[in-house]
């Protein structure tokens, strides 16, 4: 029989990077933690160090089947979710988002558990509001190569909340804004892995545009943290609630901090700018200080700094 003394926590996408942070916290606080993951972008090495937990299990599987388990609490953050792997199999980005949404949801119908999805700031596109709040409907191309994960996430989202009217299920979505930190994928594409990487190697850093376009990046240990207070709320509380850092740094800005920070000679190169690739990007988080009463403390510097850190070991390993 289950230990009903402890919650069962079921985190998809587990061995991903945010997914294995999500992991080590939920084991901190005491819950049984059921980790899941195909591995198409996660890794075992993100989560070795957990494989001896007595209160840690992890299972191979792909949520675009179902799944019967017993648990309490869903973390479905299982999509690639950057543009280099959600466009490599896009019809599969998409089963991941909407055939996965539909597995989870049925999981928690018949478990009568309570469920967070990982939601994106990509909901919102290439957005006209600035910086973008919840109640903004996006600006979104339908048919475009970027589609297969935003229009997967925004129809994940369709579904989380008819459930919800539908069967009363106890939902939270959250819209995560850009999030780096250890255990990022050193080939993932997305700015602050590529600019480290390629710092740290002596390469050139490919600048996409001419630079100006912004983004908002939170450190993960912030961002697990809004998650946990998220699932944490009363069920009339279901979201969408943005979590991110609101400070805002062009591409450029960025290049040449991590240039500093790790005392680079690369140069900076400029190449044309993808297809669909939003302008600017700032979380609007007055929700999530309401709310949640939370807002992010690792400061840019010091985040970099740690993931830096990371890679430096990552590249010494291998």
């Amino acid at each position: 029989m289950r230990d009903l003394t402890h919650r069962r926590a079921l985190v998809t996408g587990g061995a991903g990077f945010l997914g294995s942070h999500l992991c080590e916290r939920l084991l901190e606080r005491g819950d049984d933690v059921l980790c899941l993951d195909n591995f198409y972008t996660g890794s075992r090495r993100n989560i070795s160090h957990l494989l001896g937990r007595e209160n840690f299990e992890l299972i191979r599987h792909d949520v675009t089947f179902p799944l019967y388990v017993e648990v309490d609490d869903i973390y479905n953050l299982a999509c690639p979710a950057s543009p280099i792997h959600y466009q490599y199999d896009p019809v599969q980005t998409t089963k991941t988002s909407v055939h996965g949404a539909i597995n989870m949801l049925g999981l928690a119908k018949r478990c009568k558990a309570k469920i967070l999805q990982a939601s994106t700031s990509e909901v919102y596109g290439d957005p006209e509001m600035h910086p973008q709040r919840e109640e903004y409907w996006g600006r979104v191309n339908p048919i475009g190569i970027r589609s297969c994960y935003d229009e997967g996430k925004r129809c994940a989202e369709t579904l989380f909340f008819d459930y919800h009217r539908q069967h009363k299920l106890r939902i939270k979505v959250a819209r995560i804004f850009n999030t780096y930190g250890p255990r990022m994928h050193p080939n993932d594409g997305r700015v602050v892995s590529n600019f480290i990487m390629q710092a740290l190697t002596g390469q050139d850093i490919t600048l996409f545009g001419t630079g100006n376009q912004t983004r908002s990046f939170c450190y993960v240990d912030d961002l697990v943290e809004a998650m946990l207070r998220m699932m944490g709320t009363p069920d009339e509380v279901t979201g969408p609630i943005n979590i991110g850092n609101p400070g805002e740094f062009t591409m450029l800005e960025l290049a040449e901090k991590i240039i500093a920070l790790i005392g680079s000679k690369s140069k900076i190169i400029h190449l044309p700018l993808p297809s669909d690739d939003p302008k600017q990007r700032q979380p609007d988080i007055g929700l999530a200080t309401k709310i949640l009463g939370w807002k992010p403390h690792v400061a840019l510097d010091e985040g970099l700094a740690r993931t830096i850190n990371y890679f430096e070991r990552q590249l010494q390993v291998s």
